[in-house]
């Protein structure tokens, strides 16, 4: 449509009959106002043109046959100007070849004269229906455009010949575009990062079967306009239901902030990993030389004595190596690597892993039989780790006879893993605390037990860096149930 301003709309579909013919005019004017539409009618080509061009009409039923300007001229006109209008020509038998060449040139239908009523509500409906949904879609571009241009992380999509499909104003932004529209322009005139053309290059060359994310962080002015920033780049393959590569989406947020923080807990850990744990290694091995008697015979007492201070130190040592992996989890997982991941693999692994230990304390280690479950877009040795660490804490608060069960399933648009036992349980004042650093559930049962309680802080921190939920439900002396939940990737 034109720039034209729209008459104020009263809500009903507008349809204009434009036809020489003034007994269909008159026919279908009142046969549509009966129906409830808004009706105009035009005894011209050179009327309707003037009547399209200074209101809108949804649909415009148009005769081909008419003497002056012609149905065939007035549609070219239409169809470049007033896009969103849908036109259904009527035409007689002896020129249906005229029909087939206006339906060519953009008519939505046609009608062949002499029609039944019913005829035209039946081809009215199909242009209402049509324009209901050409409406729906264009309500949800606007709205993920809406969406895409107000979020503060850029987002650049391109085709699969490398040309811009979209760029939101934070991307533009954060690269220092000042230049022309992008949209459709080949991306190395908007962008001229050759990592970020490789990157595009992998996601577009990647295997229908495979779907992993290529990730890289930009710094010193690479990408950003600003030599100080650092973006880190997430691109991914966008493609259609028969999986073919259609295109790519890169997300780019500014990690600047975080990655100081980041290289402030590198430096507190790298500080405690060589004024902490290196000393102490040092005092576990000079008790192990005294324990063995190589400095002098030493009695039960002293063994014992010197057994218990070794197990503190190794406690002492233990908490620095968690913070150490903590501060590197948290760090890392900024920008790390990952890839399509089956859980049932990595499940039936862990679960083999831990099962003498299980048998050795006298408690059943059971994986339930595994649905067939879709795979998950992460990090390998992080979501290994977040199994392990699930299971070793059942294992060490679930009692001799207990039992720990281990099972997924789908959930939504999440994979949902769980892991159950009959244990000790958690005392509901605790719950809210229980993914805190350094927390631990302290009671009778639990004071002989060591740790650090930075365990399930590392759970919860590998949760979160891949768009995860974790959950927790537990009742005294009857056990705790864990359940994670990671995002699917749907073929």
């Amino acid at each position: 449509m034109t720039t034209k301003e729209q008459p104020e709309r009263s809500g009903k579909t507008r349809i204009l009959v434009v036809d020489d013919e003034k007994r269909i005019r008159d026919v279908c004017s009142e046969m549509l106002t009966k129906d409830g539409f808004e009706t105009a009618v035009a005894d011209s080509g050179d009327a309707g043109l003037k009547m399209i061009d200074r209101e809108h009409f949804d649909i415009m039923l148009l005769d081909l046959m008419m003497p002056g300007l012609s149905g065939m001229d007035l549609l070219t006109h239409v169809k470049a100007h007033h896009t969103d209008t849908l036109v259904i020509v009527i035409t007689g038998y002896a020129t249906l070849e005229h029909a087939i060449e206006a339906m060519k040139k953009g008519a939505f239908d046609f009608i062949a004269k002499p029609f039944s009523p019913e005829d035209l509500r039946m081809v009215v409906a199909k242009a209402i229906d049509s324009i209901r949904t050409l409406q729906d879609i264009a309500n949800e571009k606007s709205r993920m455009r809406v969406l895409i241009n107000h979020l503060e992380g850029g987002v650049l999509a391109t085709d699969n010949q490398k040309k811009v499909a979209l760029a939101n104003p934070a991307f533009l932004t954060m690269i220092g575009y000042r230049g022309k529209e992008v949209i459709g322009r080949p991306l190395e005139e908007v962008v001229t990062n050759e990592q970020l053309f490789q990157m595009i290059d992998q996601a577009l060359s990647m295997p229908e079967g495979d779907f992993s994310e290529v990730t890289r962080e930009f710094n010193h002015g690479t990408l950003s306009a600003d030599e100080d920033t650092v973006l880190g780049v997430r691109c991914v393959p966008f493609r259609d239901r028969l999986g073919r590569n259609m295109g790519t989406v890169t997300v780019v947020h500014d990690i600047t902030a975080l990655k100081k923080m980041d290289q402030m807990k590198s430096d507190f850990v790298s500080m405690v990993a060589h004024e902490v744990q290196s000393p102490l290694n040092s005092i576990l091995a000079q008790l192990k030389v005294m324990t063995d008697g190589l400095a002098g015979d030493v009695t039960e007492k002293q063994k014992d004595m010197l057994g218990r201070v070794s197990g503190k130190i190794k406690m002492l040592s233990s908490l620095a190596k968690e913070l150490l992996d903590l501060a590197k989890i948290e760090s890392g997982l900024i920008m790390q690597e990952k890839e399509k991941l089956n859980l049932a693999e990595i499940l039936e692994s862990q679960v083999t892993l831990y099962q003498a230990r299980a048998e050795s304390q006298g408690i059943r280690l059971v994986l339930e039989p595994l649905p067939e479950l879709k795979p998950v877009l992460g990090n390998r040795v992080n979501v290994e780790e977040v199994i392990s660490n699930l299971i070793s804490n059942a294992l060490k608060y679930t009692e001799n006879g207990g039992e720990i069960t281990v099972s997924a399933a789908l959930e939504n648009h999440h994979v949902c893993v769980t892991v159950k036992d009959t244990g000790m349980g958690i005392p509901s004042k605790d719950l809210d605390h229980i993914f805190d650093r350094f927390f631990r559930v302290k009671n009778d049962k639990t004071r002989f037990i060591n740790g650090t309680g930075l365990g399930l802080a590392i759970v919860k921190s590998i949760v979160d860096a891949h768009n995860g939920m974790i959950h927790v439900e537990s009742e005294p002396d009857r056990g705790t149930t864990f359940q994670v939940l990671l995002p699917r990737i749907d073929d």
